[in-house]
Protein backbone atom coordinates (compact mmCIF):
# COMPACT_ATOMS: atom_id res chain seq x y z
CA UNK A 1 0.00 0.00 0.00
CA UNK A 2 1.22 3.50 -0.82
CA UNK A 3 -0.04 6.97 0.01
CA UNK A 4 0.36 10.04 -2.14
CA UNK A 5 -0.56 13.32 -0.44
CA UNK A 6 -1.17 16.41 -2.55
CA UNK A 7 -1.09 19.92 -1.06
CA UNK A 8 -4.62 20.83 -2.13
CA UNK A 9 -7.68 19.61 -4.02
CA UNK A 10 -6.59 21.02 -7.37
CA UNK A 11 -3.25 19.22 -7.27
CA UNK A 12 -5.05 16.01 -6.25
CA UNK A 13 -7.27 16.32 -9.31
CA UNK A 14 -4.31 16.76 -11.64
CA UNK A 15 -2.23 14.09 -9.90
CA UNK A 16 -5.02 11.52 -9.98
CA UNK A 17 -5.74 12.20 -13.65
CA UNK A 18 -2.05 11.79 -14.49
CA UNK A 19 -1.89 8.54 -12.50
CA UNK A 20 -4.88 7.12 -14.40
CA UNK A 21 -3.54 8.23 -17.76
CA UNK A 22 -0.09 6.76 -17.05
CA UNK A 23 -1.63 3.38 -16.20
CA UNK A 24 -3.81 3.52 -19.32
CA UNK A 25 -0.84 4.21 -21.60
CA UNK A 26 1.16 1.36 -20.06
CA UNK A 27 -1.69 -1.18 -20.08
CA UNK A 28 -2.53 -0.50 -23.73
CA UNK A 29 1.14 -0.77 -24.69
CA UNK A 30 1.57 -4.01 -22.71
CA UNK A 31 -1.75 -5.79 -23.27
CA UNK A 32 -3.66 -3.89 -25.95
CA UNK A 33 -6.42 -2.58 -23.67
CA UNK A 34 -7.09 -0.75 -20.43
CA UNK A 35 -9.93 -1.92 -18.17
CA UNK A 36 -11.08 0.75 -15.75
CA UNK A 37 -13.85 0.69 -13.13
CA UNK A 38 -15.15 4.15 -12.27
CA UNK A 39 -16.29 5.36 -8.87
CA UNK A 40 -19.24 7.61 -8.17
CA UNK A 41 -19.32 10.54 -5.76
CA UNK A 42 -18.17 14.14 -5.81
CA UNK A 43 -14.40 13.65 -5.57
CA UNK A 44 -13.88 11.86 -8.92
CA UNK A 45 -16.08 14.12 -11.07
CA UNK A 46 -13.42 16.81 -11.71
CA UNK A 47 -10.79 14.08 -12.14
CA UNK A 48 -12.85 12.51 -14.92
CA UNK A 49 -13.33 15.93 -16.47
CA UNK A 50 -9.57 16.47 -16.44
CA UNK A 51 -9.07 13.20 -18.35
CA UNK A 52 -11.35 14.52 -21.09
CA UNK A 53 -9.09 17.48 -21.97
CA UNK A 54 -5.47 17.95 -23.05
CA UNK A 55 -3.00 16.48 -22.42
CA UNK A 56 -4.74 13.33 -21.17
CA UNK A 57 -7.36 13.29 -23.91
CA UNK A 58 -4.63 12.84 -26.52
CA UNK A 59 -2.36 10.59 -24.43
CA UNK A 60 -4.96 7.87 -23.89
CA UNK A 61 -5.92 5.63 -26.83
CA UNK A 62 -9.62 5.75 -25.95
CA UNK A 63 -10.86 3.13 -28.45
CA UNK A 64 -8.82 0.60 -26.45
CA UNK A 65 -10.33 1.54 -23.07
CA UNK A 66 -13.05 -0.60 -21.49
CA UNK A 67 -15.14 1.17 -18.82
CA UNK A 68 -16.86 -0.57 -15.91
CA UNK A 69 -18.48 0.72 -12.71
CA UNK A 70 -17.64 -0.20 -9.14
CA UNK A 71 -21.23 0.31 -8.06
CA UNK A 72 -24.50 1.88 -9.10
CA UNK A 73 -27.63 3.24 -7.52
CA UNK A 74 -30.77 1.47 -8.63
CA UNK A 75 -32.14 4.36 -10.66
CA UNK A 76 -32.55 4.92 -14.42
CA UNK A 77 -29.41 6.00 -16.32
CA UNK A 78 -30.76 9.53 -16.88
CA UNK A 79 -31.31 10.05 -13.13
CA UNK A 80 -29.03 12.67 -11.59
CA UNK A 81 -28.10 10.18 -8.85
CA UNK A 82 -26.77 7.62 -11.35
CA UNK A 83 -23.01 7.05 -11.38
CA UNK A 84 -23.27 6.31 -15.09
CA UNK A 85 -25.04 9.64 -15.66
CA UNK A 86 -22.28 11.47 -13.80
CA UNK A 87 -19.54 9.65 -15.72
CA UNK A 88 -21.18 10.51 -19.05
CA UNK A 89 -21.43 14.19 -18.21
CA UNK A 90 -17.87 14.46 -16.90
CA UNK A 91 -16.01 12.06 -19.20
CA UNK A 92 -17.67 9.55 -21.48
CA UNK A 93 -19.57 12.05 -23.66
CA UNK A 94 -16.32 13.91 -24.33
CA UNK A 95 -13.88 11.18 -25.37
CA UNK A 96 -13.79 8.92 -28.47
CA UNK A 97 -14.87 5.72 -26.76
CA UNK A 98 -17.27 3.29 -28.42
CA UNK A 99 -20.59 2.64 -26.73
CA UNK A 100 -19.82 -1.07 -26.67
CA UNK A 101 -16.76 -0.38 -24.53
CA UNK A 102 -18.87 1.11 -21.74
CA UNK A 103 -20.28 -1.58 -19.46
CA UNK A 104 -22.83 0.04 -17.20
CA UNK A 105 -24.80 -1.56 -14.40
CA UNK A 106 -28.48 -1.53 -15.38
CA UNK A 107 -29.77 0.40 -12.38
CA UNK A 108 -33.28 0.62 -13.81
CA UNK A 109 -33.73 -3.17 -13.66
CA UNK A 110 -34.63 -5.38 -10.72
CA UNK A 111 -31.55 -5.16 -8.44
CA UNK A 112 -30.90 -8.90 -8.27
CA UNK A 113 -31.29 -9.25 -12.04
CA UNK A 114 -28.99 -6.27 -12.61
CA UNK A 115 -26.34 -7.85 -10.38
CA UNK A 116 -26.63 -11.21 -12.17
CA UNK A 117 -26.37 -9.53 -15.57
CA UNK A 118 -23.24 -7.64 -14.52
CA UNK A 119 -21.65 -10.82 -13.23
CA UNK A 120 -22.22 -12.43 -16.63
CA UNK A 121 -20.63 -9.43 -18.36
CA UNK A 122 -17.60 -9.56 -16.08
CA UNK A 123 -17.24 -13.33 -16.53
CA UNK A 124 -17.35 -12.88 -20.30
CA UNK A 125 -14.70 -10.16 -20.21
CA UNK A 126 -12.28 -11.42 -17.56
CA UNK A 127 -12.82 -15.18 -17.47
CA UNK A 128 -13.50 -17.31 -14.45
CA UNK A 129 -16.73 -17.85 -12.57
CA UNK A 130 -18.25 -15.70 -9.87
CA UNK A 131 -18.58 -17.78 -6.72
CA UNK A 132 -15.67 -20.02 -7.71
CA UNK A 133 -12.66 -17.78 -7.19
CA UNK A 134 -11.08 -14.68 -8.64
CA UNK A 135 -11.38 -13.76 -12.33
CA UNK A 136 -8.66 -15.11 -14.61
CA UNK A 137 -7.59 -11.56 -15.36
CA UNK A 138 -8.29 -8.70 -12.96
CA UNK A 139 -9.22 -5.17 -13.97
CA UNK A 140 -6.28 -2.89 -14.66
CA UNK A 141 -7.60 -0.21 -12.29
CA UNK A 142 -10.54 0.13 -9.93
CA UNK A 143 -11.19 3.63 -8.61
CA UNK A 144 -12.81 3.98 -5.20
CA UNK A 145 -13.91 6.66 -2.81
CA UNK A 146 -14.35 6.53 0.95
CA UNK A 147 -17.55 7.68 2.63
CA UNK A 148 -17.68 9.47 5.95
CA UNK A 149 -18.84 6.19 7.53
CA UNK A 150 -15.93 4.22 6.05
CA UNK A 151 -17.88 2.64 3.20
CA UNK A 152 -16.49 2.24 -0.29
CA UNK A 153 -18.34 1.52 -3.54
CA UNK A 154 -21.69 0.35 -2.09
CA UNK A 155 -20.01 -1.82 0.53
CA UNK A 156 -21.58 -0.40 3.68
CA UNK A 157 -20.88 -1.16 7.36
CA UNK A 158 -22.57 -4.32 8.58
CA UNK A 159 -24.15 -5.27 5.26
CA UNK A 160 -23.48 -8.63 3.55
CA UNK A 161 -21.20 -7.31 0.79
CA UNK A 162 -18.42 -6.49 3.25
CA UNK A 163 -18.04 -10.14 4.29
CA UNK A 164 -18.74 -11.66 0.86
CA UNK A 165 -16.03 -14.15 -0.08
CA UNK A 166 -16.99 -15.46 -3.51
CA UNK A 167 -19.63 -13.52 -5.48
CA UNK A 168 -18.19 -10.70 -7.58
CA UNK A 169 -21.26 -8.45 -7.58
CA UNK A 170 -24.17 -8.11 -5.16
CA UNK A 171 -27.43 -6.22 -4.87
CA UNK A 172 -28.37 -4.98 -1.43
CA UNK A 173 -30.77 -2.54 0.17
CA UNK A 174 -28.91 0.21 2.01
CA UNK A 175 -31.17 1.30 4.85
CA UNK A 176 -29.25 4.50 5.65
CA UNK A 177 -29.72 5.62 2.04
CA UNK A 178 -33.24 4.17 1.63
CA UNK A 179 -32.11 2.76 -1.69
CA UNK A 180 -31.15 -0.45 -3.48
CA UNK A 181 -27.63 -0.53 -4.87
CA UNK A 182 -25.53 -2.94 -6.93
CA UNK A 183 -21.86 -3.19 -6.06
CA UNK A 184 -18.65 -4.98 -6.85
CA UNK A 185 -17.50 -6.94 -3.81
CA UNK A 186 -14.07 -7.39 -2.18
CA UNK A 187 -13.29 -10.68 -4.00
CA UNK A 188 -13.49 -8.91 -7.36
CA UNK A 189 -11.94 -5.61 -6.27
CA UNK A 190 -9.02 -7.37 -4.59
CA UNK A 191 -8.23 -9.23 -7.83
CA UNK A 192 -7.44 -5.97 -9.68
CA UNK A 193 -3.96 -5.06 -10.85
CA UNK A 194 -4.39 -1.63 -9.28
CA UNK A 195 -6.87 -0.14 -6.83
CA UNK A 196 -6.86 3.57 -6.00
CA UNK A 197 -8.82 5.40 -3.33
CA UNK A 198 -9.36 9.12 -4.00
CA UNK A 199 -10.14 11.08 -0.83
CA UNK A 200 -10.48 14.85 -0.49
CA UNK A 201 -11.46 17.30 2.22
CA UNK A 202 -11.06 17.95 5.94
CA UNK A 203 -14.41 16.30 6.65
CA UNK A 204 -12.83 12.94 5.77
CA UNK A 205 -9.75 13.36 8.02
CA UNK A 206 -11.03 11.57 11.12
CA UNK A 207 -12.43 8.61 9.20
CA UNK A 208 -9.35 8.32 7.02
CA UNK A 209 -7.19 8.11 10.13
CA UNK A 210 -9.40 5.34 11.52
CA UNK A 211 -9.34 3.38 8.25
CA UNK A 212 -5.60 3.65 7.62
CA UNK A 213 -4.19 3.68 11.15
CA UNK A 214 -6.88 2.34 13.46
CA UNK A 215 -7.74 -1.25 14.42
CA UNK A 216 -8.66 -3.60 11.60
CA UNK A 217 -12.48 -3.71 11.70
CA UNK A 218 -13.65 -4.21 8.11
CA UNK A 219 -17.26 -4.93 9.04
CA UNK A 220 -17.38 -1.52 10.72
CA UNK A 221 -14.99 0.17 8.28
CA UNK A 222 -15.53 -1.53 4.89
CA UNK A 223 -12.73 0.40 3.18
CA UNK A 224 -10.33 -1.76 5.22
CA UNK A 225 -11.59 -4.84 3.35
CA UNK A 226 -9.82 -3.67 0.20
CA UNK A 227 -6.45 -5.42 0.08
CA UNK A 228 -5.45 -6.47 -3.46
CA UNK A 229 -4.03 -9.99 -3.45
CA UNK A 230 -1.36 -9.37 -6.09
CA UNK A 231 -1.98 -5.79 -7.16
CA UNK A 232 -1.09 -2.34 -5.90
CA UNK A 233 -3.26 -0.36 -3.51
CA UNK A 234 -2.76 3.41 -3.62
CA UNK A 235 -4.37 6.18 -1.59
CA UNK A 236 -4.51 9.52 -3.42
CA UNK A 237 -5.20 12.20 -0.79
CA UNK A 238 -5.21 15.94 -0.42
CA UNK A 239 -3.58 17.52 2.62
CA UNK A 240 -6.83 18.38 4.42
CA UNK A 241 -8.00 14.75 4.22
CA UNK A 242 -4.59 13.52 5.40
CA UNK A 243 -4.28 16.04 8.23
CA UNK A 244 -4.78 13.51 11.04
CA UNK A 245 -2.48 10.81 9.68
CA UNK A 246 0.77 10.19 11.54
CA UNK A 247 3.58 12.13 9.88
CA UNK A 248 5.94 9.17 10.10
CA UNK A 249 3.63 7.16 7.80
Amino acid sequence: MSRQIFPDRESLIEGAATYIADLAVKAIADRGSFTLALSGGNTPRPIYARLAVAPHLERIDWPHVQIFFGDERCVPPQDQRSNYHMACGALLDHVPIAGGNVHRIRGQDDPEKAAAQYIRELESTFGGKSGAGAPHSGLDLILLGMGDNGHTASIFPGLPAVTERSRWVMAQYVEVMSMWRVTMTPPLINAARNVAFMVSGADKADMLSRVLEGPYQPVVLPSQSIKPANGELRWLLDAPAAARLRKSA
